[in-house]
This record gives C-alpha cells, structure tokens and sequence, in this order.
C-alpha cells in the first residue's frame, strides 16, 4: 500500500519502434553530439534545458513541466547487452526478460498473477489498444484489452469476425517461436475469462467528468481512457498502452517532433486529469523504447541502435537523471552505437520492489541494481 492507503497502480506507455535517445534527451553540451548529427539534431535554441548539460526536445513542454515539479525521473543508458537491433527481439526481451532466449511468460503477466493469485478480478490488468502486448501474456492470466471503452472484447473491441482474424493474427506471430500448443493454450484458457469485464469496463465512461480537454490524438484518447478506467476504482493495477511509430529511418525531424508532442501532451493532459480527481497519488507511469537509435544520422532520419532511455513519471517520483548518459565517443560506441550501462531488469526491478511491494527477483529473473527514483 502506498502512504495514502491506496493500492499501487503502475501505468506503463511503451514508445514502440526504437525512440532516439539522443534527440530526445539532448547532450547539448557535448560537441560530438553535434559532430555525429549534422542533419538529424535539434537545434540548440530549440532545445529545452533541464540542467547545463542536458535538454529536452522541445515536443517535451509537458514533460518538461512535471520535471520542474520533481516528478519525473530519466533513466539513462537503459538496455541489455549484445542488442540484436530487431523490433521484434528487443521489443520480446523487454516484455519476458529473456535475453539469452525465446521467452514464454510476460513479465507483467506474472505481475497480475502475483497480486490475484485466485482470479478474482479479470480486470487487475487492462491493454488499451489493438492486440495484446507479450509483457502481459501468461497462461492463466486474464488481461483486457481495448480498443475503446465503449466496444471491449477480447483482445480488440472489434467484430466477431475481426477478432477471430486478430486471434490467428496473434497465433501466427508466436507459434513458430514458442509453439502453436502454448499459443492455442493460452487463449483458450484466457478468452472466456477476459470476456467477462466487458459488463464493468463499459461502465468507467459513464462515471467520469472531467474539465480537462485530452489533445485529439490516438495516444490522447488512449490514457483518457486510462484515467477513466482508474478513476472507475475497478481494481485495475496495470494499465498498458504503447504509441507508435518511432522508426524513423527518414524524415525523422518533422516524424519524431510530432510522435513526442503527442505523447508528451497526452502525458501532461492525464496527470491533470488524475489531479483534479485527486487520484494522482498513487500512480506511476513508465515510459520506455526497444532500443535507440544509431549515434551518426544517415542524413535524413537515424537507424536501428542499442542503449536507450526510459521515463518515470508520478508524483511518488524523486524527479532527477539516473545512471549515466552513455559515451560518444567512437572508441566507446558499440558498431556506432551506444552502448547500454544498466540493465533494464534493474528498472524493473525498481518499480516492482519500491512501488508495487513486491519481490522483483522472480519476476525479472535474478538481482540486479536498483535505482532510488521512487521517494518514500
């Protein structure tokens, strides 16, 4: 239990598609930043900054605002060793905790099945968007997801037959790698289960009012209904979304401008929105990305790299820089990259054990180093 009383809620927004970390938390100061990126940089009068050596792309008012009131935490550096600079992979290391193999259970699935070990509420966790993020997959697990509170189904709010093609979909994508047999397990088990909350989830929009006006954006709609569903009190612990497409490989100035005001917006527009009801206190938000991007620009966008950034954002948060941002020099970059220094399980495990109470070695597979963002 939080200080408050109030069970633990952890919101976490996934930045899909390899977000780059050096365009969005800007070494300013440092002139390789700007030898490395002669096209692809943010111009240093643009760049917002948060101390004398670092800044935020300037996408990132919002952020920037809850920085100045000590809620927000940059984890620098955050990664794993020996990236294979695969969407696919990396996205799959992060949501299982396996980087030396395939793995089979979410992380966060094993997260629901800790805190509701007998089923009792199908809506400790719940996905907003299409599809169901691997972090929450775990036979036996229920999770809804949604596409929008007014049409919940199993997976997506889509029609019988679209979910039925979402399912293969979804089959399709896992078999081959971890067997068609887990795969048709796992969602005959969970299906009925997750059908089960469509009654209670479609009541969270009828209960909310609120003054705060979220931006017309996919992502904006997407923690509005976050916020309704927390605001509901249904129980719910996890609340999962992702935004994307951070793959910017051309036009990546005007793409990823627009990617991060969108986020940044729809971020600043939801800790208002749980402000005004007074239900802030006990929520944390973490965003994060697969991987970063390469250190020098191909001339129109960046291309697929390894060490990378994650937020953490609530009022809880110690705001301040974690680890260290990674070098640029060339005799310190891996194939161009940066190399990761800290190993995202430890991020993990942070929030697990400092946040929700709970031991995090079985959850991320072993011990590794923590960090002190959260306060006390």
């Amino acid at each position: 239990m939080t200080s408050t009383g109030k069970a633990p809620v952890l919101v976490v927004l996934q930045i899909t598609g390899g977000n780059d970390y050096l365009n969005t938390v800007v070494p300013y100061s440092e002139p390789l930043y700007w030898d490395n990126r002669p096209v692809v940089h943010v111009p240093e009068e643009q760049v917002v900054p948060l101390d004398d050596n670092y800044g935020l792309h300037p996408s990132l008012g919002p952020i920037k605002e809850l920085w100045d009131q000590g809620k927000v935490g940059i984890v620098h550096g955050v990664g794993y060793e020996n990236s294979p600079r695969s969407h696919f992979r990396s996205m799959d290391i992060w949501h299982t905790c396996e980087p030396d193999k395939v793995g089979t259970e979410g992380w966060l699935g094993r997260v629901v099945r800790e805190i509701d070990p007998n089923k009792e509420n199908v809506l400790t966790a719940v996905n907003f968007g299409a599809g169901l993020p691997r972090a929450l997959a775990l036979p036996g697990v229920s999770v809804a997801s949604v596409s929008d509170l007014a049409t919940y189904g199993l997976l997506t709010g889509m029609a019988e037959d679209q979910r039925a093609t979402a399912l293969d979909r979804f089959a399709n994508m896992y078999a081959p790698t971890i067997g068609s047999d887990y795969v048709m397990d796992y969602l005959g088990r969970t299906g009925l289960d997750a059908l089960m909350g469509a009654d209670i989830l479609r009541t969270a929009p009828e209960q909310y009012s609120s003054s705060v006006e979220y931006a017309p954006s996919s992502i904006g709609r997407k923690m509005r209904d976050i916020a309704q569903v927390h605001l509901a009190d249904l129980g719910t612990r996890i609340l999962y979304t992702s935004h994307a497409s951070f793959d910017t490989h051309a036009s990546q100035l005007p793409v990823h401008a627009q990617l991060w005001k969108d986020v940044s917006a729809a971020v600043g527009d939801f800790f208002d929105d749980l402000r005004e009801h007074d239900a802030s206190d006990n929520v944390v938000l973490v965003m994060f990305s697969e991987f970063g991007r390469r250190v020098h620009d191909n001339g129109s966008g960046t291309d697929h790299g390894a060490g990378g950034v994650a937020f953490v954002v609530g009022d809880r948060v110690q705001g301040g820089h974690y680890s260290e941002y990674p070098s640029l020099k060339a005799e310190d970059l891996q194939t161009g990259d940066l190399v990761p220094n800290y190993d995202f399980r430890g991020f993990y495990s942070t929030i697990l054990e400092d946040w929700m109470g709970m031991d995090g070695a079985p959850i991320v597979g072993g011990r590794f180093e923590k960090l002190d963002f959260i306060g006390s």
